[in-house]
């Protein structure tokens, strides 16, 4: 049967200080009044049922996302531990309810459109899993630009039989700008999405092999799962802290592509695909003035060029004059300044300021 899973873990500190600790950009109404995390659940609708579609995030944001979604299953992760943990606890329980379980990997932190393009892509990528359940699948974004903050995946053959299907070549990390161009003229590559459909049988497989450590405590995991809520919480405390923090990508991705036990696929996704993790790429999801300025809330810009101007404090107006190139940001407790292209550094920053306002 399928089953998605949609990840809701990050801090997003690069969209401090609207991101805080306890209210993490997925779960900001930063999108007329609604999250992306809201919008990402949306997104499945015609594509996997509610009751067969799970959250995993934070323990602590368990109260937040149930008043916002409503009914639904969350798996709380006592500790943030990468994505492979999530893969793999997501795996581990939905295999031993369902061992046929396929389920896709889906992000929290994205805006994609249009829909159409979505729904074809995942449809495509639970058959060729179901046709084939040894068979991992990633889904990769055409590329727009030469980008360097992305991985990339290239095309090999077409899969017989799934048009739009092909067998993954090579994954590649975060480029240098000139290989980058590279890639982009080459018209084989993508950029990997972090957006993946496993066999959850499968992935237990592939991790008693690669990764026995997660293996060992994901299966300690599953045996308690349904030996009632307290036992539940007791061995997820004890274990899911002890397993190694390492990404999907690393961790089962890349020597999956290398075993002769698993074909490896990429479904390209032709669709806008805004990585909302930091002010520029939240800039983008607004409209610019004639000269490119882009606010949000209350805001005055005078003799402005290119600045981002955000409020969420109706009590307070952003304003500037004679300004270029500025990411100016006020909440009701902090106002965050730089310049454009060094909005990168603001998780840094973030790290800096007081606990009380992180």
């Amino acid at each position: 049967m399928r089953y998605a899973m949609i990840m809701a873990g990050g801090s997003g500190t690069r969209l401090w200080p609207f991101s805080r600790s306890e209210r993490p950009k997925q779960l900001l109404p930063l999108f007329e009044g609604r999250s992306l995390l809201e919008i990402a659940s949306s997104r499945l609708e015609g594509v996997v049922a509610p009751e067969r579609t799970v959250i995993c995030t934070a323990e602590r944001f368990r109260d937040v996302i149930e008043g916002v979604l409503g009914e639904i299953e969350i798996l709380g992760e006592p500790c943030g531990r990468d994505t492979l943990a999530a893969v793999g606890l997501t795996a581990a329980v939905l295999g031993k309810a369902d061992p046929e379980a396929v389920f896709a990997v889906l992000t929290s932190d994205h805006l994609i459109e249009p829909q159409s393009e979505f729904t074809r892509a995942v449809d495509l990528g639970f058959s060729l899993v179901e046709a084939v359940p040894s068979r991992f699948v990633t889904f990769g974004i055409t590329p727009t630009r030469p980008a360097t903050g992305f991985g990339y995946v290239a095309r090999g053959n077409p899969v017989d039989g799934f048009e739009g299907a092909f067998e993954a070549d090579a994954f590649k990390e975060k480029p240098d700008l000139e290989t980058a161009r590279s890639y982009l003229e080459s018209g084989r590559y993508s950029w990997n999405s972090g957006m993946f459909v496993f066999g959850a049988a499968m992935v237990m497989e592939a991790l008693e092999r690669f990764q026995p450590a997660h293996a060992e405590g994901l299966k300690r995991i599953a045996e308690d799962w349904d030996r009632g809520a307290e036992t539940r919480r007791s061995t997820l405390e004890a274990v899911y802290p002890t397993l190694p923090r390492i990404s999907v990508d690393y961790g089962l991705m890349e020597p999956a592509s290398r075993s002769p036990e698993h074909g490896i696929c990429v479904v390209p996704m032709e669709v806008r695909w805004e990585d909302v993790g930091s002010w520029p790429s939240f800039a983008g999801t607004l409209e610019a003035d004639a000269e490119g300025n882009r606010s949000s809330g209350s805001t005055v810009l005078l003799d402005c060029r290119e600045v981002l101007a955000v409020s969420d404090d109706p009590s307070r107006v952003v304003t500037a004059v004679g300004c270029e190139n500025l990411v100016i940001v006020a909440t009701g407790d902090a106002i965050m300044v730089c310049p454009a292209d060094r909005a990168e550094e603001v998780k840094r920053l973030a790290g800096a300021v007081p606990e009380s306002h992180r």
